[in-house]
């Protein structure tokens, strides 16, 4: 089997045997979509928590570790405060509970007097070294301070000790003690919310692939239901009920689905419509011609009279062919429409000047009525391919010393045109016909009096082109009146 790729519009194609099947990039897959919403949704709100509660937790950690220190740092100092002065050593009992502070939160105790001078170490480490910072200045001033420092794993509390007669601060205490047990604590915690993170990722993906299964479950079969109708009209209408935005679809897909077979009932019935017109005159034709064949020393009045038959039927199948053309090129020029400032009065008067002599063969009156002068942007040739069918068929189809009576009349937008005959009428099951290609209320009448069948689809083709519209209101017997209505000013492309 011959496969042949190629890249079009940053998608890859492949001929398979023949077939154009095209792949999308899975990005542009809904369900791919639906199924990142899912995941990104679940997962992100995780991630906010897991950063809030480890903050948070190592935040309330060292806030009771910090108090904590605090409270035994006040306790010593105020032991410390009934010296009055640090100048000599530390009591043994003091000190005792220095170390056991120093042992039981794993820090360091560091006593300095006024001079800056450490006189106590519990490390033994600094004792009679000189130690100037900015929290033991801070704290010579009556403040305590309180740090930590979570890069090393610290807290540093600073507290004043004041003499108990002159209330005077005689010296600082300064603890430090590692955090260690908080990291562990918050390494444990970050271990066990990773664990439930990750939980929820597979569950994120477990479900997000059922959901956007499901949601996207009722698209694929309607892909699979207008795939199959592509074929053929004649399945039956799409009914995706599953939610609400499907059975929207699937009533619009009805709805354009309704038209189109419409539509294609109007195709296939022109087809045999022009069919059977062009073929009617051509029967004729034939028939006449056999008819002198098969006969032997036909006299010239016979022949005379068989060739006015074939005139008339080759005048005949010539109007048809005329008027498909119109239609035709009313189709192909629809934007093409070559609009000017005319004057319809005139316009009017010339078709009416033209058809009176048809009229006066049945001596039908044929009477022109005007309000007012009438400007507008219309195309000429359109416009009188419109008015001429109109009132053409208006003579045509009328009883023999009938009338037919045009008017015309505007207003600030529009100007109304209305041609009126006291003619056969139409009956009211065929009034919503009789603008479609071919239709004829009486076929045996029409093809009489050499109708097409075409002349009211060319006049509303016009109309509509002009951004007007066209209504019939007629009663069998009694006549029949059609109004038109066109835009003063042409508007291109309107809607």
């Amino acid at each position: 089997m011959i496969r042949n790729m190629y890249i079009q519009n940053g998608e890859l194609v492949t001929i398979l045997g023949g077939k154009l099947k095209l792949r999308h990039h899975p990005f542009k897959s809904l369900r791919f979509l639906i199924f990142l919403l899912i995941l990104f949704m679940g997962m992100v709100p995780c991630l906010i928590l897991r950063f809030v509660v480890l903050r948070s937790n190592e935040s309330h950690s060292v806030s009771i570790r910090m108090a904590e220190i605090q409270n035994q740092c006040t306790i010593l100092c105020n032991q410390l405060s009934v010296l009055d002065t640090l100048s000599g050593d530390i009591p043994e009992t003091i000190d005792a509970e220095i170390t056991q502070f120093s042992n039981i939160y794993n820090g360091r105790v560091m006593i300095i007097d006024q001079s800056y001078r450490i006189i106590e170490d519990s490390y033994d480490l600094d004792a009679g070294k000189t130690i100037i910072s900015g929290d033991v200045i801070k704290c010579f001033e009556g403040e305590t301070v309180s740090n930590y420092d979570d890069r090393n794993s610290y807290i540093e509390v600073t507290s004043p000790i004041q003499g108990t007669a002159s209330k005077e601060i005689v010296g600082v205490m300064l603890a430090s003690v590692s955090t260690d047990n908080i990291v562990d604590i918050q390494e444990n915690l970050r271990q066990t919310l990773d664990i439930i993170i990750i939980t929820v990722f597979v569950v994120l993906i477990a479900v997000g692939v059922l959901i956007s299964f499901y949601i996207t479950r009722p698209l694929n079969r309607i892909t699979k239901a207008v795939e199959n109708m592509t074929e053929s009209y004649e399945e039956d209408d799409l009914h995706e009920n599953a939610f609400l935005e499907t059975i929207r679809f699937s009533e619009a897909f009805n709805k354009m689905i309704g038209r189109f077979k419409v539509l294609d009932e109007s195709r296939q019935e022109f087809v045999s419509n022009v069919s059977h017109e062009l073929k009617t005159p051509l029967t004729s034709m034939k028939v006449l011609a056999d008819s002198l064949l098969s006969q032997e020393e036909v006299p010239a009045e016979l022949y005379r009279e068989f060739m006015g038959d074939m005139s008339e039927e080759i005048e005949r199948e010539n109007k048809i062919i005329n008027d498909l053309l119109s239609l035709v090129k009313m189709d192909k020029t629809s934007n093409d429409m070559n609009i000017e400032m005319l004057d319809i009065n005139l316009i009017v008067e010339r078709i009416l000047k033209r058809l009176k002599p048809i009229a006066q063969k049945q001596n039908i009156e044929l009477v022109f009525e005007t309000f007012r002068t009438v400007e507008a942007e219309v195309d000429e040739t359109k416009l009188s391919l419109a008015v001429s069918n109109l009132v053409e068929n208006a003579i045509k189809y009328n009883h023999e010393n009938g009338w037919v009576h045009v008017s015309l009349n505007a207003d600030h937008k529009f100007f109304y045109l209305k041609v009126a005959d006291s003619g056969m009428g139409i009956p009211k099951e065929a009034q919503e016909h009789i603008f479609e290609r071919f239709y004829r209320v009486d076929k045996s009448h029409s093809r009489e009096i050499g109708g097409t069948g075409l002349g009211l689809a060319i006049a509303r083709s016009a109309v509509i082109m002009h951004r007007g519209a066209i209504k019939v209101y007629s009663e069998e017997g009694e006549g029949t009146t059609f109004t038109v209505r066109i835009p003063l000013k042409y508007v291109a492309n309107a809607k």
